[in-house]
């Protein structure tokens, strides 16, 4: 089904109505600035950062984006509700439209630290957390503090865990809720293996939205296509797409106009004049002495699924190439191609 909003009443969708899924060592500052080129109008997540990181660490480092990246979150890993609320006043600091808290990593790295998935076996202190945030930032209104969570840990697969852990978190006042609808199992699979093993129960999250109306729902977890999104669009407020949005970057250009309902910065001709953007910001990092090469692996599915896109690919991913200038080593690959 093609759900298409009207577009004379753009504003009464949800803000996390399409998102891109926070990744770790993919969604950095440069992915987001690619993905920008592709969609105004999509909610854009940091790669998880631990609130040890940002007290104790290169603040900038984590923190520093590009003002194109609007709107944009930065995701927390953390449990100390303290610290979770100096995270926050910095986040508010630097500008950022939310604060999400990651409640669904199963990985053995984060489970050592306390958080993570681990912490839907704690309601209260992932409330506690969220009450210290808003506490901190003055509010949802001013400063939207998020939770993306799974919809059970291990072997608890039943729904009446899930709805408790949100409403828990709801009484804290956290109106949003990101849900990955698969359980994570904390032993035996691997984060790989948490996002394909555990079997999608996409009813459970359509169930809390329909029980909860009030709060904003947003589903994620192996959805792909445009029709996809859409039909789980007439259950949720939201969809959060992951690895399709990263590996095949050019859906996204369709986004704007077909969920908002408004212009996007592309269109199905357009391609080359994004990857003709992407080189100038390619360029001006070559120019400030940073190595490019590590921003352009994002964009690599960029000609993806179109003739040619292979030698595209084989070209940009050539290390020869990393000292040289973006803008001349694009006019050198399109002088000997003709079209993709």
């Amino acid at each position: 089904m093609n759900q298409q909003p009207n577009p004379s009443e753009p504003d009464i969708l949800s803000p996390w109505r399409l998102s891109v899924a926070p990744m770790l060592d993919w969604t950095d500052r440069h992915c987001r600035y690619f993905h920008r080129l592709l969609t105004r109008k999509t909610r854009l997540y940091t790669e998880m950062v631990t609130t040890g990181a940002l007290l104790h660490g290169d603040q900038p480092r984590h923190l520093d984006f590009n003002t194109q990246e609007h709107p944009v979150a930065l995701q927390l890993g953390g449990s100390e509700p303290a610290d979770l609320a100096a995270c926050a006043k910095l986040a508010q600091a630097w500008g950022y439209d939310e604060v999400n808290l990651n409640c669904g990593c199963p990985s053995e790295r984060v489970q050592r630290g306390a958080f993570g998935a681990c912490l839907m076996a704690e309601p209260r202190l992932v409330a506690d957390g969220v009450k210290a945030m808003l506490d901190a930032t003055g509010g949802h209104s001013v400063l939207p503090i998020t939770v993306k969570h799974r919809i059970g840990i291990d072997r608890i697969e039943n729904y009446a865990f899930v709805r408790d852990f949100v409403g828990t978190v709801a009484d804290a006042g956290c109106q949003v809720f990101i849900v990955h609808a698969r359980n994570a199992w904390l032993q035996g699979l691997s984060p790989k293996d948490n996002r394909e093993i555990p079997p999608l129960r996409y009813e459970l999250v359509h169930q809390l939205k329909r029980e909860l109306p009030h709060l904003t729902i947003v589903i994620n977890g192996g959805i792909k296509t445009d029709e996809e999104i859409a039909e789980q669009l007439q259950h949720v407020d939201g969809v959060m797409v992951g690895r399709q949005a990263y590996h095949a970057p050019w859906q996204m250009a369709a986004w704007d106009e077909r969920f908002y309902g408004v212009p996007g910065p592309a269109t199905a001709a357009d391609r080359p004049a994004v990857e003709a953007a992407w080189m100038l910001y390619l360029e001006r990092l070559h120019q400030a002495g940073i190595p490019w090469t590590s921003a352009m692996r994002h964009a690599l599915g960029l000609w993806h699924g179109q003739h040619g896109a292979r030698a595209w690919r084989q070209f940009w991913s050539d290390h020869r190439h990393r000292e040289s200038s973006p803008l001349a080593l694009a006019a050198q690959f399109w002088s000997r191609v003709d079209n993709l």
